[in-house]
């Protein structure tokens, strides 16, 4: 997998230092807001707008995963557009089936390009677009979330808050513990060189779960018993642990099916009305082991395992 550098497609840019996986930090960090002032560090504003904004993902990205869960929760579907990248790589990233209908592009890169020819950086998914100004407003998930959670309530009937005020220290707290651990700790395991950098990773992943696997067993969800941004950001890693990390990443200690409170908490989240059609198994599969031939030289998609997310839950306990 390879970058841009001043605009010009790079192959074979290592991603490890002394064997551990370093992820690049984002580029594009504006904010649509609801008046289009600037966003909560003083980032430069975007109005928001129906039909203004397009979201760039690939069902089989967690990091993208979340976006599109927000947008369907959060009922945008009229008021945000979408487009999917193949779950396959192409020469130069993630690639579009067709010509996307917002910029005519085949590929992810393109759309970079546009915004800035010499776009220095990696490829990502999800992209938010802003068809009126035809560039990145931005592409940073965890910021992505936040303005489909609020900036876009003058069109929706749909207000619910997942940041709310009073948790938000909570809600921090919890995203700090999760996001190097287990989001991104499952790929400095996956895409460790060295042996010890993998068990690092790997080690960490399972201490935090075991962390979680206790919190839950008193309360429902992350924050306490509402669901928060934490939740949805934890849930893209946890619908994926099974079929892909445990395999793939090596990270096989245990499965999510073996912690009793995350398999019950993971199936609560998979069965908010909406979410289900956000996931999609098969092609997260493809994409991983088809994808990744770092990781799975042969590109071959295992057969398993079966996972029903559709079964019940205990977590109604709670009320």
């Amino acid at each position: 997998m390879g970058l841009l550098v001043n605009g010009a497609w790079q192959e074979d840019i290592s991603r490890t230092t002394n064997g551990r996986f370093n992820r690049p930090t984002t580029v594009f960090r504006n904010f649509v807001t609801a008046d289009g002032s600037a966003g909560p560090s003083g980032e430069g504003g975007f109005a928001a707008e129906p039909g203004r904004y397009h979201l760039y993902i690939a069902l089989a990205c967690p990091w993208a995963h979340r976006t599109l869960i927000f947008r369907k929760l959060k009922k945008l579907d009229d008021i945000v557009s979408v487009s999917l990248t193949e779950p396959l790589y192409g020469k130069t990233g993630w690639e579009f089936a067709k010509p996307d209908d917002v910029n005519g592009k085949t590929t992810l890169a393109e759309i970079y390009l546009i915004a800035d020819p010499h776009y220095t950086g990696r490829v990502s998914v999800p992209v938010l677009w802003d068809k009126k100004r035809r560039t990145i407003v931005n592409n940073e998930s965890s910021e992505i979330i936040r303005i489909l959670n609020s900036a876009f309530n003058a069109f929706t009937d749909v207000h619910t808050d997942y940041y709310p005020a009073e948790l938000r220290g909570e809600i921090d707290s919890v995203n700090d513990l999760i996001y190097p651990a287990i989001n991104n700790g499952v790929y400095r395991a996956g895409f460790a060189t060295g042996q010890g950098a993998y068990e690092e990773a790997a080690r960490g992943i399972f201490d935090t779960l075991d962390q979680l696997e206790t919190r839950l067993a008193k309360q429902r969800y992350l924050a306490g018993n509402k669901i928060t941004e934490a939740d949805w950001r934890l849930f893209t890693t946890l619908v994926r642990f099974d079929s892909v990390y445990h395999g793939h990443f090596k990270c096989n200690l245990r499965r999510i099916a073996d912690y009793p409170n995350l398999w019950n908490y993971t199936r609560d989240l998979y069965q908010v009305p909406g979410v289900a059609e956000t996931v999609n198994i098969a092609e997260i599969k493809r994409h991983y082991y088809g994808s990744q031939r770092n990781v799975n030289p042969t590109g071959i998609v295992p057969i398993g395992p079966i996972i029903d997310f559709t079964t019940p839950h205990d977590r109604a306990r709670f009320g």
